[in-house]
């Protein structure tokens, strides 16, 4: 399958997209959501992305490069705003989005 030479991307892709899902619902059950609202909308923006590009490299998109160059922005945003806090789901996720932005500039 054509989509094979992205394979670790995509397994990248697809972890950072489940660890954002789950800090997106672990920030709304924190006490003061309002100071995680920046790490909320990125959860949010980055799994989205995420799940795009994943799909879009399964696909074999000829558009790989500037999607992932695109995908490695927002992963890295989120991961440095997820860094910002102490709790575990954002710590877990800023790991996982600052590898997802590392692979996904492997091929943009």
């Amino acid at each position: 399958m054509a989509h094979e030479k992205y394979q670790s991307v995509i397994e990248a892709l697809h972890r950072c997209m489940e660890a954002c899902n789950h800090c997106y619902d672990a920030c709304l059950k924190e006490e003061d959501v309002k100071h995680m609202a920046d790490c909320i909308r990125l959860d949010r923006e980055c799994a989205d992305m995420c799940g795009f590009l994943e799909q879009a490299l399964v696909r074999n998109t000829p558009f790989a490069s500037e999607l992932a160059e695109v995908c490695a922005k927002i992963c890295q945003a989120c991961g440095d705003e997820c860094g910002k806090h102490d709790h575990d789901h954002c710590q877990q996720c800023a790991e996982a989005c600052h590898a997802c932005a590392d692979a996904c500039r492997s091929i943009a």
